[in-house]
């Protein structure tokens, strides 16, 4: 399965040295988009190929569901021949995009002095867990520990909790990957202005503190402080999926027209001139209570009554799924948001949708299936000008190899 890319970064060449998610869920998405990934993985392939469920070895599920749109190929790069190789391949490609630690890398031979020395013109972006620059540059970073270390853990106890708990996600890598896009794709933009290469470092810890800290900078905005940090209204315990006669919903009346809507709906005509209903500040002082009278009026109708009277007094309020739930989705149906295809060797397989929409450059969900491990090595090797002699070689003694 292969298409022709139709996004906006069509034509674009990524040489994709990430692995776990942080990285691979970043060039996925540049992949949805157009641009050519190619996944340069070692002998044992990423560490995500064992993740979770699979059918055969090396295709597990996380795997399969952030590696599409990409080619895969084996280097070997503690082999001299495999790295001429690679830096070779740089020659190539627009962008070289890499996890490993700042010593790692240099010791690899694969800095980006050396990268931009092949390739003048190359982005060079380093995803990884601390800028290089601070005292942390050589620690190991995986999601647990960014949220741990920024904030994201504590949170929990900011409103009762016993203990700090991880968002039930690998959160951290996520955003560390749309932090990635976005700076691969501006340094790209300033390469078509200027023609200039550049290197770019997205680093873990500071993408997810200054991700955490845009409200709960809160009261430490101010020097000398107002007031403590922790935005009140998300972390009064409060604030919760609040149970009906039969489910739960999220109701989040926000404006006074549409607390006031919420009252009238529930049939508390006596709260429609309370003073809390006419007044955000006032009531921004007392969130527990409001939102403590959503929880005390819920179970009294059903959540599809409530669906109904909210609609109609135009609340933002919604049932709460499952995620076993997302598949049934009105909208999500109605977008085909699930889109199904067939792996070469995986069989039937469902992925969610790209999810960005462009009116001249749309993207792609599936336009190559996740590759096996080293798939298209020598494909890749013979678009960057290596004669078959060349390739029979460096697979020969081990530089590179071959799914086939």
């Amino acid at each position: 399965m292969k298409k022709p890319a139709t996004g906006p970064l069509a034509g674009v060449r990524i040489l994709d040295l990430t692995s776990v998610v942080f990285g691979p869920y970043a060039t996925q998405m540049l992949g949805d988009l157009g641009a050519d990934i190619i996944k340069i993985e070692p002998p044992e392939g990423d560490i995500m190929r064992a993740a979770s469920f699979s059918r055969s070895p090396g295709m597990g599920a996380v795997y399969l569901t952030v590696n599409r749109n990409k080619r895969s190929a084996v280097f070997d790069l503690k082999n001299a021949d495999a790295k001429a190789a690679l830096l070779r391949l740089c020659e190539t490609v627009d962008v070289f995009v890499h996890s490993l630690r700042p010593q790692a890398i240099k010791k690899l031979g694969l800095s980006y002095e050396d990268v931009s020395a092949a390739n003048p013109s190359i982005v060079y972006c380093s995803a990884w867990g601390f800028r290089s620059d601070g005292p942390y540059a050589e620690r190991p970073a995986y999601d647990d520990v960014i949220q741990g270390m920024a904030g994201i853990a504590d949170l929990p106890t900011k409103r009762g909790g016993e203990a700090p708990e991880f968002a039930p996600m690998v959160m951290a890598d996520k955003v560390s990957g749309l932090h990635a896009v976005s700076a691969i794709t501006s340094a790209l933009f300033h390469r078509e202005k200027t023609g200039e290469g550049q290197t770019v470092e997205v680093p873990m810890f500071e993408s997810i503190a200054a991700f955490n800290l845009a409200e709960h900078m809160a009261g430490a905005v101010f020097d000398p402080p107002l007031g403590p940090m922790g935005y009140n209204r998300v972390l009064v315990q409060e604030r919760r999926p609040h149970r009906t006669a039969d489910g739960y919903m999220v109701v989040l009346p926000y404006n006074n027209k549409q607390w006031q809507g919420f009252f009238r709906a529930a049939g508390r005509n006596d709260m429609l001139d309370d003073p809390r209903c006419h007044d955000a500040k006032l009531r921004a002082s007392q969130n527990a209570e409001m939102y403590g009278m959503i929880s005390d009026i819920m179970p009294t109708k059903t959540t599809s009554e409530w669906e109904v009277l909210l609609a109609e007094a135009d609340v933002p309020s919604e049932r709460v799924n499952r995620i076993e739930d997302l598949e049934n989705d009105e909208h999500l149906q109605a977008l085909n948001f699930f889109q199904s295809y067939e792996h070469p060797t995986e069989g039937h397989l469902k992925t969610p949708s790209a999810p960005l929409q462009f009116s001249k450059t749309p993207a792609q969900t599936v336009r190559s299936h996740p590759p096996r491990l080293g798939e298209q090595t020598e494909e890749i090797l013979v678009e960057a000008g290596f004669s078959q002699a060349d390739i029979e070689q460096l697979i020969g003694n081990g530089a590179v190899r071959s799914a086939s």
